[in-house]
């Protein structure tokens, strides 16, 4: 991995980073924001100490422990990766309330644009921030946009210590399954 000066992590602040989506997907996961690694590298989920890869290869995702750099691949797989708010920062608590309503009014277009099986936003303070939702919690959620369903994930930072890569990816393994009936449901 790259190793990047603090001064060129700060000059990705508010860069914006692509997503990886196509129509059709059977999940669209859904990360808060950007982190400045992230956008200096233009990879998803790119900070060392984030559990995102390893969580989605232990559930059961990928076959094997994709990189960040390989994020292109989720698309074969049927997975694909946006973001609540698109602006990078060091830390989600940078982003105002409006940002979150912003991009959860932004997101919620993008699904219906694209029409994934499943939504999964990862970070339950995120999806309550961006829908208005204060009582959702973590799991499959009522809201629907069109016939995608919501599925809540928790955050894979490594800040996050409530949760463990195991426990991450027993719950991310529930959304799996989730995604595999919901497929074979004519």
């Amino acid at each position: 991995m790259t190793r990047f000066t603090p001064a060129e992590l700060e000059a990705a602040r508010g860069r914006l980073v692509p997503d990886v989506v196509a129509d059709g997907l059977q999940v669209l996961f859904c990360g808060i924001n950007p982190g400045l690694m992230t956008a200096a590298t233009g990879h998803h989920f790119a900070r060392p100490g984030n559990r995102f890869w390893p969580v989605l290869h232990l559930s059961g995702f990928t076959p094997r422990q994709l990189k960040p750099s390989e994020q292109d691949e989720l698309l074969s797989y049927g997975l694909g990766i946006t973001n609540v708010v698109a602006r990078a920062s060091a830390r989600a608590d940078e982003l105002s309330a409006e940002e979150y309503r912003e991009g959860g009014r932004l997101l919620a277009a993008k699904v219906a644009r694209l029409r994934p099986r499943w939504l999964a936003v990862v970070g339950v303070t995120a999806y309550r921030a961006a829908f208005d939702d204060r009582g959702a919690a973590i799991g499959a959620q009522e809201r629907t946009f069109g016939a995608t369903r919501v599925w809540v994930l928790p955050n894979p930072s490594g800040l996050n210590a409530h949760w463990t890569a195991a426990t991450m990816a027993e719950e991310f393994g529930r959304l799996r399954e989730a995604a595999q009936d919901f497929r074979n449901t004519p």
